[in-house]
């Protein structure tokens, strides 16, 4: 049998400079694991960026890279010669740019994959929750998002395979394929996981009855809930409940948050913090001075946060959006309180410092989970599951 020749038609951002081409760092990072599972040649197309990268970039090489590499013109469309000589092609059905793709696709020869991360009511979830557009515009985009969704729906249809990121989008693909490929996307390597250590220093923290450390990272935006992170922690207070809450990260609702910090004199216990270096800084900051990851997420896409969190050791306390409840459910590693709830979820923290043993205990069992989930295994099961849709 011939080598398989697999192609990911990614929506990642491509910098062309001269002759050199730039890609995202964390990008590039996960394509060549990625691409180290695969048992045949890796290529990867993406459209040119003329932007700023904003995380960090890193040079592509193709002497040393063990993926290949198309980049075609932003506004340029995907021909049948980029296709061509491939025995399976991937691509996103979140990426609306892919959605009329299918029957350029279906005139290759090459199997089909697709993956999907959000769902209909996930988008519209993230609509209701965005700052700034007014009810009028609010409707527009939902009926919008509904008409796409149809096409988003054709799309998964035409796909020979799925894999899904997160539990709601299981439960849609698993409708077009009974095979369809959970995977809960993160970047947690080996050497990042809490060690037998962490986990002791953690346990022995919570033992001797010291304050409960809770903290967030992740955009300081509605979607994600960062606007409750200062109601729960006054409730917190009121409830006497001895805690410290660190907020990583940047965006629209900083300010805000800065103010109600000072606002409601939170400074001894609240801090904000800017945003810090994945693996050098957050990693160990989670690992050696957390307990318990306060996610306010409103909508359920499948945030790398979570296992991300739960890597590091940390119990997870949050809202009972679709995604969190499933996977709360699935590795008993956290808390779930009503939707929008500050008081309940306050509650469910409270609970967690009056029980320390059992809160030393869930941190183990979500570590135990977020082992299995690490991205070196699901980046082994999502090219071994391309690998088997590519032979049929």
């Amino acid at each position: 049998m011939s080598e398989l020749k697999a192609l990911m038609i990614a929506p990642a951002p491509a910098v062309v400079d001269g002759l050199d081409i730039y890609l995202d760092t964390k990008f590039a990072t996960g394509m060549a694991v990625q691409a180290g599972f695969f048992t045949g040649q890796f290529d990867c197309l993406l459209r040119r960026f003329t932007g700023t990268i904003p995380f960090g970039t890193t040079r592509y090489d193709p002497e040393t890279a063990n993926f290949g590499l198309k980049v075609i013109e932003a506004d340029a469309p995907i021909t049948v010669a980029d296709l061509a000589g491939y025995d399976i092609i991937q691509c996103s059905a979140d990426d609306d740019r892919n959605l009329a793709l299918g029957p350029l696709l279906r005139s290759t020869e090459a199997r089909l994959a697709g993956t999907l991360e959000y769902t209909l009511a996930t988008r519209l979830d993230i609509n209701a929750a965005e700052q700034g557009r007014n009810w009028p515009r609010r409707l527009v985009r939902n009926l919008r998002l509904r008409l796409r969704h149809r096409k988003r729906l054709r799309f998964l249809a035409e796909m020979d395979s799925l894999q899904a990121n997160g539990y709601p989008a299981l439960g849609l693909c698993s409708h077009y394929d009974p095979g369809c490929l959970l995977y809960l996307d993160n970047r947690m390597t080996p050497r990042l996981f809490a060690t037998k250590d962490d986990m002791a220093a953690r346990r022995e923290h919570l033992l001797n009855d010291a304050p409960l450390r809770l903290m967030f990272s992740g955009r300081l935006e509605a979607m994600k809930g960062a606007q409750d992170l200062i109601p729960v922690a006054r409730v917190l207070r009121e409830k006497g409940v001895p805690f410290s809450l660190d907020i990583f990260g940047t965006g629209s609702l900083e300010k805000r948050i800065a103010a109600d910090i000072a606002r409601y004199d939170l400074a001894g216990q609240v801090t904000l913090h800017e945003p810090v270096d994945f693996e050098s800084e957050l990693v160990p900051h989670m690992r050696r001075n957390a307990d318990v990851f306060l996610c306010c997420h409103r909508q359920a896409d499948p945030s790398c946060s979570y296992i991300e969190a739960m890597a590091c050791g940390l119990a997870v306390a949050g809202f009972d959006n679709e995604m969190w409840a499933a996977l709360r459910e699935a590795s008993r590693g956290g808390a779930v309180a009503p939707m929008g709830n500050h008081a309940a979820l306050a509650e469910r923290v409270a609970q967690m410092h009056r029980n320390r043993a059992g809160t030393a205990q869930t941190c183990e069992q979500a570590l135990d989970f977020a082992r299995g989930h690490g991205f070196e295994e699901l980046s082994a099961k999502r090219m071994a599951h391309l690998a088997q849709t590519a032979v049929g």
